[in-house]
């Protein structure tokens, strides 16, 4: 059996599959065959599998004052060893200058960033790499036009077909006379396998608007809070794969639009939950929803199970997100990150503060997955033991070339 130092081959692989990301970078630079084995596409996939069912984490984006009054933002995580949490250094000249960025969603350890005016960004906080995405393949807004067009919408996710991520962007267009819904709107993909964005023949089945974190990616799809043409609140989805939209209707209780009620939409327990509550007052009681009969190609066939409602709660602005299946990290009014504990009612302050109300969070899991795409994808079918032979042995003939 081949060693590496006094140690088998194999149990140093197991060794540096469990190490952080900030670690790995640093050992790639030990020796070659270090380097020539964490940049191994097969090394990078199995490390994020390893991630995914042992490491996950919360990314928290929240605005903090500087000493001359200026909004900053902050991406922190919270880790799964308690409630410890650590701040990253993002170097992008977007993240630092706007205030109102927006965190559109999370894929294999990358982010994508965006100002839902000209900028999108993909971004890997681990390996503080970074990509600006070119510009939209829609024509320019036209002087002579009545029509103005907005982003009104965007999504990123994993598409399981080329084993890509994609990023989906709906401009909407609204006469320049005033109306509460645009005319019409187009919507057009960006895709890491083509690194282009292409426009898609597809109708948009209803109009999409801000929620406080509604906005989600799940089982193929990614998820925005809308508003059909008969005043009823649905969600939207748009599969990553399909590249086509659905509507799925809000619980009974909630569908019909009410602008004093937020609704918020997240992962829990492998299912989607959606949680009501009220966008004012000092005490506010939370009602979550879990919805059955998702299906494997994001379609929807179920119904919605209403399971618990939480509080009143005094002082809770809004959930941000499930973590650790019996906790909901929730935004205090007075700016504090709290936890609320489903089994014992409790809530407890977290060391984490931000301005209010700029809080978003994002289910995230470090890797070294490149910004650029073109990793190679282990499936849930595949044997990760199988994978791991044919590492050792694709870096054995490496050795010898």
């Amino acid at each position: 059996m081949e060693v590496i130092g006094d140690l088998p081959r194999e149990l140093f692989l197991e060794i540096l599959l469990r190490l952080p990301v900030e670690s790995l970078i640093r050992c790639k630079c030990v020796c070659k065959y270090w380097y020539t084995l964490i940049s191994n596409p097969k090394f990078i996939e199995l490390h994020l599998k390893y991630n995914c069912n042992n490491n996950v984490c919360v990314l928290l984006k929240r605005c903090l004052l500087t000493c001359l009054g200026e909004k900053e933002n902050m991406l922190s995580l919270v880790c799964s060893n308690g409630f410890s949490f650590v701040n990253l250094d993002v170097d992008l000249s977007l993240y630092k200058k706007e205030p109102c960025l927006q965190l559109l969603g999370h894929c294999d350890g990358i982010i994508c960033l965006s100002n839902y005016r000209d900028d999108i960004v993909l971004c890997n906080p681990a390996t503080r790499e970074s990509m600006v995405l070119p510009e939209s393949s829609f024509p320019c807004y036209s002087p002579s036009s009545n029509l103005i067009p907005q982003t009104s919408a965007l999504g990123f996710g994993y598409d399981a077909k080329t084993h890509h991520c994609k990023v989906v962007r709906i401009v909407s267009y609204w006469d320049r006379s005033g109306s509460d819904l645009p005319q019409h709107s187009r919507v057009e993909v960006y895709s890491l396998a083509t690194g282009s964005w292409k426009e898609i023949d597809v109708k948009v089945l209803a109009h999409v608007w801000y929620s406080p974190c509604f906005e989600t990616y799940f089982n193929g799809a990614f998820h925005w809070y809308a508003i059909d043409n008969n005043r009823n609140e649905v969600i939207l989805s748009f599969h990553m794969g399909n590249e086509a939209f659905q509507v799925i209707p809000m619980p009974s209780a909630l569908s019909l639009y009410d602008y004093s009620i937020c609704r918020s939409l997240f992962v829990w327990n492998g299912r989607i939950a959606l949680v009501g509550y009220p966008r004012e007052g000092t005490k506010k009681s939370f009602e979550i929803y879990v919805m059955t009969e998702y299906g494997v190609r994001g379609s929807w066939r179920g119904s919605w199970t209403k399971i618990m409602t939480i509080g009143p709660l005094m002082k809770v602005e809004m959930p941000l997100a499930f973590w650790k299946n019996d906790e909901i990290l929730m935004e205090g009014s007075d700016g504090l990150v709290v936890s609320y504990n489903l089994k014992t009612q409790e809530l407890k302050d977290l060391p984490i503060y931000g301005i209010p109300k700029s809080f978003a969070t994002l289910v995230y899991v470090n890797s070294l997955v490149s910004v650029k795409g073109g990793n190679q994808m282990l499936d849930e079918g595949n044997n990760t033991e199988a994978w791991k032979s044919v590492l050792l042995e694709d870096l054995d003939k490496s050795r010898h070339l």
